[in-house]
């Protein structure tokens, strides 16, 4: 059986698909705002890992609709989760199977149980999260002996994390990144496979 993962070419990802791929047929899909946006280092990160990979991109508009609730509520979080929503949303409706890489200690995005249940019973999926059960250390740990990573702060690197493109329309639309975003958030990218 298929599984859709959501991949951003980061390690919590990555290290999801691979203990998935013990028991489905892993497909990686990455989700842009633009059809214009490079996604050559998501896809050599795809190819790293082996797996089968999808470049997706979101409707016209939802990026404009994204920074302007950003703009409008002060932070970012709502509009990452209503992306990260949007994005299992679309999977769910070609996979029987969806999955991505949040951790036990994530607090964005991340689904509630009875979020996760609606998700379930509207589209008739199985969301499974890997990660669920481990935190950041752990994930940590085990992505370094499966992975070659290569860690930035957003915007540095060119993975696939929904952050970097909603910082932007952010900015075009005049609002200020470094107040409304969380500073020193660090990013990962596969670079590698190990043994």
């Amino acid at each position: 059986m298929k599984a859709g993962v959501l991949f951003s070419g980061g390690k919590d990802s990555a290290l999801s698909a691979v203990i998935l791929s013990r028991d489905y047929e892993v497909e990686l899909n990455s989700f842009v705002f633009s059809a214009g946006r490079d996604t050559s280092a998501i896809e050599s990160a795809a190819r790293v890992l082996g797996f089968p990979w999808k470049r997706r991109v979101f409707s016209e508009g939802f990026l404009e609709r994204m920074a302007d609730l950003i703009i409008a509520s002060g932070y970012p979080n709502d509009a990452i989760q209503e992306v990260h929503c949007a994005a299992l949303a679309r999977l769910s409706s070609e996979y029987e199977v969806i999955a991505d890489g949040t951790r036990m200690d994530d607090r964005i995005p991340k689904l509630s149980g009875a979020e996760v249940r609606s998700l379930q019973d509207r589209t008739g999926c199985s969301y499974v999260r890997p990660l669920l059960g481990y935190g950041k250390r752990e994930v940590e740990r085990l992505a370094h002996r499966h992975f070659g990573i290569l860690y930035g702060e957003t915007g540095t690197l060119a993975n696939g994390d929904y952050e970097q493109e909603l910082q932007n329309a952010v900015r075009m639309r005049g609002g200020e990144v470094a107040v409304l975003f969380p500073r020193d958030h660090q990013q990962s990218l596969v670079m590698a496979k190990q043994g």
